[in-house]
């Protein structure tokens, strides 16, 4: 009888063992199934990490690829005013060669390189400015001389040194100009 006894306390145990690895089971299981709000937090901030360098490649892509365009836009615009330039540089050249031979053909091409400029500075908008009589401006002309004189008005400009240039509000060279009674 003893033996029936303890057989019957050894299956018990054994009962007892297995329903308590059936229970960790059940709570490892449900412990795997919902994370800890530590393990959700760290979760979300590798998923924000990610985003944000995400949003730095793609920042840095976008000013690098900015920069290349702004280069490329400078380069475009500089081929096109050196293309208006080249048809003078010919006229300059053949003017010169014709020079010693034919000076009243030599003033002619002169004459035919100053219309091309012109018409090559109104293409890339560009307008000269500085007339005598106008009033100086100190904002787009440049007083390097001054006189008095009865003939020309109050703060006038009297005589043009170099014309100035602008495209626009935007000033590429300031007139030089002698100024009548200015004080």
């Amino acid at each position: 009888m003893a033996k029936e006894e303890k057989k019957k306390n050894s299956k018990a145990q054994e009962e007892t063992v297995e329903a308590t690895e059936t229970e960790t089971k059940a709570e490892e299981a449900t412990e795997e199934k919902e994370p800890t709000a530590e393990e959700k937090l760290t979760e979300e901030l590798k998923k924000e990490k990610e985003k944000y360098m995400r949003l730095a490649a793609e920042y840095d892509n976008y000013r690098k690829r900015t920069q290349q365009e702004k280069l490329g836009i400078y380069d475009d615009a500089t081929a096109k005013a050196v293309e208006q330039l080249l048809p003078m540089a010919d006229a300059l050249q053949m003017a010169l060669q014709n020079a010693k031979d034919a000076p009243q053909e030599f003033l002619k091409g002169l004459e035919l390189i100053q219309n091309q400029f012109k018409t090559s500075m109104d293409k890339l908008k560009v307008e000269a400015f500085g007339e005598i009589g106008d009033e100086f401006d100190p904002n787009i002309h440049n007083a390097i001389a001054k006189i008095e004189s009865d003939e020309v008005g109050e703060n006038q400009i009297s005589m043009i040194y170099q014309k100035g240039f602008k495209i626009g509000d935007k000033i590429i060279r300031h007139a030089m100009v002698q100024v009548a009674n200015c004080d």
